[in-house]
C-alpha cells in the first residue's frame, strides 16, 4: 500500500509539495488553484480524525495533495479498517465506499460524489445472481469486488482483477466443474482463457448448457466502459511508435488487446511494474490518470502519455468535492446490518484463499 507525502501545514508548504510532484504533469495555474483547496482539507481531516483514502484513478491534483493512503479499492478499504479513524473519506466511486463500509461498519463513510457511479457495478444487482443462482443451481458465485454491496451479499466469494485466476484455481482445486464469474465479461474471459478453460456466456443461458466433462466459467454481459474503448490497433499504434515501450494493460481490456500487451494486470501489478522493473518507456492501457499519476511519483521513468481514455465517473470526484463532503459530512454510505454481514462473508472468504 502506497501512502502520499507527509502532511503539510501551511498553503506555502501545500503549494510547493503538489509542484515538487506535479510539475510538468498539469499546468502550474491549476496547481495553485487546488493548493488552498488541498491545503483546507489537510488541516481539517486532523481535526474531525479523518483518513482519506485516494484511487488510482483520481486526478493527479487529489491524489498527490490529500490522500493518507493511494492504491486499489480493496486495499484501501482493507488499511482504512485498521486505523483510529472515525472518518472514512473514499475518494473513488460509490461502490468503493460501500466496500470501505461492509469492512468499517462502524465508521462514518463518506464519498465525495453520490452520482460517482460505474458501469461494471451498474450492470448486475442482487437480483440478477439470484436468478443466476436459480439457473445455475449448486454453482459457486464469485464476484469482481467493482459491484455494489447487494451483489457481493448473494456472492459466494469475492474477487480483485489481481487475485481473480487465484479465487477461480481455488475452487477448481476444491471440486467445482463450473463457476459462476460476475460481472466483467472480459475480465471473465481473460481468466478463463489464462486457466484454459470454456467460458459461457450466462446471461441467457442455463445450466443445460454446461460441459459435462469440462471446466467452465460462467460469465455475464457487461464491461467497463472505459477499458473496452482499448483497441488491438492501439496496442499497434504504440508499437509503431514506441518499438522500446512496454505496453501494461488492465484485465478489464478484451482478450484480443490482451494477447498483444507484454503485462497484463491490475492497477496494483502496473504500479509494482512501474517501480520494479527497468524499461525504456511504459505505455499503461487503463484511465489515463493513473498514467499521470506515475508519471508524477516515478518521474525517473518515462511514460507514453498518449492515453485519451478517461472515467466520467472518476472525474466527479473532485478536490473540491473533497472538501465539501468532510465540511457538511455528506454523501455518508449507509447499508444495512444483514447485508453488511453477508457481503463481508464473501471478501473474508476470498481474503482466507492462500
Amino acid at each position: 500500500m502506497n501512502t502520499t507525502v507527509e502532511a503539510v501545514f501551511t498553503i506555502d508548504e501545500t503549494l510547493k509539495a503538489m509542484r515538487a510532484k506535479l510539475t510538468g504533469i498539469i499546468p502550474d495555474s491549476e496547481i495553485q488553484a487546488k493548493a488552498e483547496v488541498a491545503h483546507k482539507i489537510n488541516l481539517l481531516k486532523r481535526e474531525m480524525n479523518a483518513v482519506i483514502l485516494g484511487h488510482n484513478y483520481m486526478e493527479p491534483a487529489l491524489f498527490h495533495s490529500v490522500p493518507d493512503y493511494v492504491g486499489d479499492s480493496l486495499q484501501l478499504s482493507v488499511v482504512s479498517s485498521q486505523t483510529d479513524a472515525d472518518i472514512i473519506l473514499f475518494c473513488g466511486v460509490w461502490f468503493m465506499g460501500e466496500t470501505a463500509k461492509v469492512l468499517s461498519p462502524d465508521r462514518t463513510v463518506l464519498v465525495p460524489s453520490r452520482q460517482a457511479g460505474c458501469s461494471l457495478a451498474a450492470g448486475i444487482t442482487g437480483a440478477d445472481v439470484r436468478a443466476l443462482k436459480e439457473r445455475f443451481p449448486g454453482l459457486p458465485v464469485v464476484t469482481y469486488v467493482n459491484t455494489y454491496a447487494d451483489v457481493k451479499a448473494e456472492s459466494d466469494y469475492c474477487c480483485t482483477s489481481g487475485n481473480a485466476k487465484k479465487v477461480v484455481e481455488y475452487l477448481f482445486e476444491k471440486g467445482h466443474q463450473h463457476i459462476l464469474f460476475l460481472p466483467d465479461e472480459y475480465l471473465a474471459r481473460n481468466t478463463a482463457a489464462e486457466l484454459g478453460v470454456a467460458y459461457i456466456e450466462g446471461r441467457h443461458q442455463d445450466s443445460a448448457v454446461l460441459p459435462k466433462q469440462e471446466k467452465a466459467i460462467v460469465g455475464w454481459d457487461v464491461r467497463c466502459e472505459v477499458h473496452e474503448l482499448f483497441k488491438p490497433e492501439d496496442v499497434q499504434k504504440i508499437r509503431t511508435a514506441y518499438p522500446d515501450a512496454v505496453i501494461l494493460a488492465h484485465p478489464e481490456c478484451s482478450p484480443e488487446v490482451i494477447k498483444q500487451v507484454d503485462v497484463a494486470g491490475s492497477t496494483k501489478v502496473m504500479v509494482d511494474y512501474v517501480e520494479q522493473v527497468d524499461a525504456p518507456r511504459y505505455a499503461l492501457l487503463t484511465e489515463c490518470s493513473m498514467g499521470e499519476n506515475i508519471a508524477a511519483q516515478y518521474p525517473h521513468r518515462e511514460m507514453v502519455r498518449s492515453c485519451s481514455l478517461s472515467c466520467k465517473h472518476m472525474r466527479l470526484i473532485t478536490l473540491e468535492d473533497t472538501l465539501h463532503a468532510l465540511e457538511h459530512m455528506q454523501h455518508a454510505v449507509e447499508l444495512d446490518e444483514t447485508l453488511i454481514a453477508r457481503a463481508k462473508t464473501a471478501i473474508d472468504r476470498m481474503v482466507a484463499i492462500r
